[in-house]
């Protein structure tokens, strides 16, 4: 599966529109994580254990995304877009969608 934030993919042409993938992921956080984060937002520096929790959602929602336009019959996503949305108090969405298209390459 080849996946771009762009409309197109060099050296491919798109020859078919599948429609829209996306896949998501709902986190809560942790009150561990809360707590490290907050004595870290007292002295400054990173937020490593959020940065990883973030890293893991968008991977997890890319994954979803992904199995998505397969089941659509597409073989790339272009325009591949990331949105975050707060859910509840304490859990937020992150979404990842994107155009499934199926691609020939250009010869």
């Amino acid at each position: 599966m080849m996946l771009a934030n762009t409309e197109t993919i060099p050296g491919y042409e798109i020859t078919e529109f599948k429609g829209l993938a996306r896949g998501n992921v709902v986190r809560a956080k942790n009150i561990g994580k809360d707590i490290v984060a907050g004595l870290r937002n007292v002295v400054g520096g990173e937020v490593t254990e959020y940065t990883e929790m973030l890293t893991e959602s968008r991977q997890r929602a890319i994954q979803r995304m992904v199995q998505h336009a397969e089941e659509l019959g597409a073989d790339a996503v272009v325009n591949i877009r990331f949105v975050t949305s707060q859910v509840a108090s304490g859990a937020a969405e992150l979404l990842a969608y994107g155009t499934a298209v199926k691609v020939q390459k250009v010869q």
